[in-house]
């Protein structure tokens, strides 16, 4: 039986369930993820902190590396936190943005 292929979209679908424990809200539409890259089952994802000192952040890259090996066909995940470009609001999906009130919807 062929091993599934694993798309970009198939992770950002798994890192949904990634919650930042400070915010409440999960990682995808809090703009922390940069990039992803998928190759023959070989995931790196690109990601940020809402701020240096983040306290979760261990909690977030751990999160999203175990996430990521859930979904059936990766066999490997790189997790790369940066710090360019920084985080800011702006970054946020617009659900996020209402949830949060700086939109209105």
């Amino acid at each position: 039986m062929a091993e599934p292929v694993v798309t970009e979209d198939d992770i950002r679908e798994a890192l949904m369930d990634v919650i930042d424990p400070e915010l409440g809200f999960n990682i995808v539409d809090l703009g922390l993820i940069y990039g992803i890259t998928v190759d023959d089952g070989k995931v790196h994802i690109v990601m940020t902190m809402t701020t240096p000192g983040c306290p979760a952040t261990n909690y977030l890259q751990e999160g999203t590396r175990e996430r990521a090996l859930a979904v059936p066909g990766v066999k490997d995940v790189e997790v790369q936190v940066v710090w360019s470009p920084p985080w800011t609001p702006d970054l946020m999906s617009d659900r996020a943005k209402r949830f949060f009130g700086l939109i209105e919807g």
